[in-house]
């Protein structure tokens, strides 16, 4: 009857390097999930969300799910910590990240006291497009709610609250500053008219509707697949998801889409730049995301592109 190893864990403080825990006995098919856990005991406030460990303290994060005996460690296991910081659920995030801009927008909208003059406090335009447009950026922000609340599916299951902070002040920010700008009294519609408000709310809708495919075929996918099966997006019977033949994350590309549309429909600057800097950061992240598929899979498309079909 074969003997189990059990092994021995020792957690260094990652900039320190000093000693913070060290567990005995560790069965040896332990995941790190779980070492995080004995670690927790020790320090209550560590729990386990908070915690970063590493075999190097500047190399790769373990994954929860990584067992202590497949990791290149003896019976004499070194592992390094980092805290994370407080961290917080994604319900309450996307709450606090998209209900804010919602509810900023409104009052402009209705221009509620002490935002423009007295004179104009809850009086409404004049003008079709800032109707149109508090319609469209209310039902954007109203489907990202529904998305992360019911469609999306996350890897992580906290944010780091500085995190979380340095979002809302974007988002909040940002959407004040369109805002008061579109409903301002002294706002003049779009140079072509109802031509230019009525083709760009039509994009803005395809683009909206396009963005939510994409979302759900990419929950459809983790659901069929379970969490450890990893497999790249194709194409479904969905028109709206065919984009995939040509970029790997048209989540974006439909963003950018939508964004840029509502930039020509309100024909206002602060949108403008809004789009560009969401335009940069969603860039960033679908070459992150495209370069993964292309190492991970050999046999992913050579013809799909980051976020923009053949060029980008």
């Amino acid at each position: 009857m074969s003997r189990t190893t059990f092994f021995e864990v020792e957690v260094l403080d990652g900039r320190t390097r000093q000693q913070l825990c060290f567990l005995d006995k560790v069965e040896p098919h332990a995941t790190i999930g779980e070492i995080k856990s004995l670690f927790h005991k020790s320090y209550q406030q560590l729990y386990p969300a908070r915690q970063d460990l590493k075999l190097d303290p500047k190399g790769k994060s373990l994954r929860d799910d990584d067992v202590l005996q497949n990791l290149p460690v003896g019976t004499t296991a070194t592992i390094y910590f980092k805290d994370l910081g407080p961290q917080v659920g994604w319900t309450m995030v996307f709450l606090a990240e998209y209900l804010g801009p919602l509810f900023i927008y409104l009052l402009f909208y209705f221009r509620a006291p002490y935002i423009y003059s007295h004179q104009d406090v809850f009086t409404s335009s004049p003008y079709s497009v800032v109707t149109l447009a508090c319609a469209c950026h209310t039902c954007h922000y109203i489907k990202r709610l529904i998305e992360a609340i019911f469609v999306h599916r996350f890897s992580h299951g906290t944010m780091p609250l500085r995190t979380i902070v340095r979002n809302c002040v974007y988002y909040w920010a940002f959407s004040a500053w369109l805002a008061f700008y579109i409903n301002h009294p002294l706002y003049t519609p779009p140079s072509y008219g109802d031509m230019q408000v009525n083709y760009a709310l039509a994009i803005f809708v395809l683009c909206e509707l396009g963005n939510f495919s994409i979302h759900v075929a990419l929950n459809n996918l983790k659901a069929e697949g379970g969490p450890k099966c990893r497999r790249f997006p194709h194409p479904t019977k969905n028109p709206f998801t065919w984009l995939f033949f040509f970029v790997s994350c048209p989540n974006y590309t439909y963003e950018v889409g939508a964004w840029a549309s509502f930039s020509v429909m309100t024909q206002c600057l602060p949108v403008a730049l809004f789009t560009f800097l969401a335009f940069i950061q969603m860039t960033i992240w679908a070459k992150g995301k495209h370069k993964t598929y292309s190492r991970e899979f050999k046999d992913y498309p050579h013809l799909r592109m980051p976020i923009i079909p053949l060029l980008l």
